[in-house]
């Protein structure tokens, strides 16, 4: 089987854990995704709130600097799997990028990572539901920590 886990900054260990817990055998691929406008976003920046100064534009170092924070978060991801994985960083549009990558996955393991002190639909961020929405694959999301109780789903409208 192969299992695709998606490695995002805050939510990584959930999705490193369930796999380890669920998928023992399992042959993994650890995917981190970065914005491929990250040198533009940095360079609009210094531009539309700094002037045009003189200096460097810092939209490559930006971008080296993503890259460098990236690659560290899927060592330690690689680390805490504790066995072979194939490592992959993908950059352009994150949910895209992270759809396009499950196509060769049986399962794709993600972790919710919007409002996460309720039950409901907003516990997603923009990029994980469009992801869970257009995953070509199964899908495993987890929650990052303890998941609140039901007592946090809002009572039904009135009639």
């Amino acid at each position: 089987m192969k299992v695709l886990v998606w490695i995002a900054e805050a939510t990584w260990p959930a999705c490193v854990d369930a796999v380890n817990d669920l998928f023992p055998d399992a042959e993994v691929t650890l995917l981190a995704a970065l914005p491929g406008d990250l040198a533009e976003q940095a360079s609009g920046a210094r531009t539309g709130l700094w002037g045009r100064g003189s200096g460097r534009d810092p939209g490559v170092r930006v971008t080296e600097i993503a890259r460098e924070a990236t690659r560290q978060l899927l060592d330690a991801a690689s680390q805490r799997l504790g066995r072979p994985a194939t490592i992959v960083l993908r950059e352009g549009r994150v949910e895209r990028e992270v759809t396009a990558a499950a196509a060769d996955a049986h399962i794709l393991v993600l972790a919710r990572d919007g409002d996460l002190s309720r039950l409901g639909p907003r516990s997603l961020d923009r990029h994980t539901r469009f992801v869970v929405d257009h995953a070509p694959c199964r899908v495993m999301l987890v929650w990052p920590g303890q998941a609140p109780g039901l007592a946090s789903i809002p009572p039904p409208p009135p009639r």
